[in-house]
């Protein structure tokens, strides 16, 4: 194989940003799209080249050799079913489902049919992360701080919570994923909400979470999220491990070590976007092995996210079941 043929179900905005990363590789033909949104559709396949056609179904039978899913959150299911019955390797935006169940009933289909899977937590492909990592390996993290400070994005689904599911789920899970990678596992989160929503048309979903976190390996966090500002004022997340404190955000990594003067590094976000999509073709293709989140994975991930939510809904504690223990 010498070229890679993807499919989109979705055409809107994350799926154009991938399709314009992926049409600038020269092994790459973005072949087809579908989406509910038919017009939406057609400017895509416009833009990009590729084939409009009705529904997933027809998207299957286009020749092609991998499925990029890139759906609002309630949408996620019945998509990746459908491309893990066709053995098609898929590339799945991020958050993988509206709850735990239907993305836990996915990862089994998907592990059943043995697919080279990819989700879209880009941040670990940040050269800062890596830096984070690096400067953390004989280190254990005592406290994680993250935070997830912003506005309401501009689509009218988001504030709604059979919709997205709400922030933590939708947004801030970029964060706990990250805590997953610098800290390790949680196996217990402890969230209250302030049960106000944004001041948008229709939202029902909480302005404000706070969760507190622990972690297998000993370590406690918090995760502090709002998307009641005007603005996107901070997302990130801190870590400290004896006289080490490290600052990872998409556009900066600061570290500081003791006395020393804080160094800090400018990054590239956009950088990591396009080493995701690179190793999910290179390993369609066979000419590489750098899938960084896989389904499994980042089910994981979602599972953090979801017991955040349901911690804050129900105003208890919820435990990790034991398959995110492992450490």
């Amino acid at each position: 194989m010498t070229a890679c043929r993807i499919g989109f179900v979705g055409a809107g905005g994350v799926a154009r940003r991938h399709a314009e990363t992926l049409g600038g590789f020269s092994d790459v033909t973005v072949a087809a799209v579908t989406d509910v949104d038919h017009d939406r559709a057609a400017e895509f396949a416009s833009e990009h080249g590729a084939r409009s056609v009705p529904g997933v179904g027809e998207l299957l039978d286009s020749g092609l050799d991998a499925v990029y899913v890139c759906v609002p959150p309630w949408c996620h299911g019945p998509p990746e079913e459908a491309v893990a019955a066709a053995g098609l390797p898929l590339f799945v935006e991020k958050p993988v489902g509206l709850d735990a169940d239907e993305a836990e009933r996915i990862g089994r289909l998907i592990a059943d049919a043995g697919l080279i899977t990819a989700v879209g937590h880009h941040w670990r492909y940040s050269q800062g992360v890596a830096l984070a990592q690096h400067a953390l390996r004989d280190r254990p993290v005592r406290l994680a701080m993250g935070a997830w400070l912003d506005k309401v994005p501009p689509v009218p689904w988001w504030a709604q919570r059979a919709h997205s599911g709400g922030q933590v789920i939708e947004q801030a899970i970029h964060v706990l994923d990250l805590a997953r990678m610098l800290v390790g596992e949680v196996t217990e989160v402890h969230a209250i909400a302030d049960a106000d929503p944004p001041g948008v048309p229709g939202a029902d979903i909480d302005g404000a979470t706070v969760a507190n976190l622990r972690f297998a390996g000993g370590a406690i966090g918090t995760l502090a999220a709002t998307c009641l500002l005007g603005w996107k004022h901070r997302a990130g997340l801190e870590v400290y491990a004896g006289d080490l404190a490290i600052s990872v955000t998409e556009g900066e990594l600061q570290l500081r070590q003791g006395r020393d003067e804080p160094q800090t590094r400018l990054l590239d976000p956009d950088a990591a976007k396009r080493a995701a999509d690179r190793a999910f073709v290179d390993a369609v293709l066979g000419r590489g092995d750098d899938i960084r989140t896989p389904y499994e994975d980042a089910l994981r991930t979602h599972r953090l996210a979801c017991a955040v939510a349901e911690s804050a809904a129900r105003g208890v504690p919820v435990e990790l079941g034991a398959r995110n223990h492992a450490v």
